[in-house]
């Protein structure tokens, strides 16, 4: 505990013992690490999402990504360049982009699924600032 935080507990006539038998209990409540996991690429943090929690329509886009479509947008297979590295990086043409339908929007909208070779699957649902990746 740094200095700054010691201050204010000391201030607010909290003791210090009774401050680290607070942060034990609060370790012992937390979720356990087995609930998520979690990967670090290029300081980025990728979760890991089963593929019973994605939306239907992600489940959708998966389908047809192992089929080989047909997919509803002409885009839909391009590559995706990775260019702010949320990925582990790979050789440009690795991974593909392809849209997840959001209901109520006739566009593209922001989900999207990225995958890599062979069966290497990403989820965005803000149009790549995050990705989660898919276990299957």
């Amino acid at each position: 505990m740094n200095l700054k935080w010691m201050n204010i507990f000391c201030a607010a006539r909290i003791q210090p013992f009774a401050v680290f038998a607070l942060l034990g209990i609060l370790a012992l409540t937390a979720t356990p690490a087995s609930a998520y996991s979690q990967r670090f690429y290029n300081d980025h943090a990728v979760q890991e999402i089963g593929l019973s929690v994605l939306p239907e329509e992600a489940k959708e886009t998966l389908r047809l990504i192992k089929q080989g479509g047909p997919f509803p947008f002409p885009r839909d297979g391009v590559v995706f360049g990775n260019f702010e590295k949320r990925l582990p990086r790979q050789q440009r043409g690795y991974y593909h982009e392809y849209t997840v339908k959001t209901p109520g929007l006739r566009s593209r909208g922001a989900r999207r699924i990225v995958c890599g070779q062979p069966a290497e699957c990403y989820y965005s649902d803000d149009h790549y600032e995050t990705f989660k990746r898919i276990r299957e």
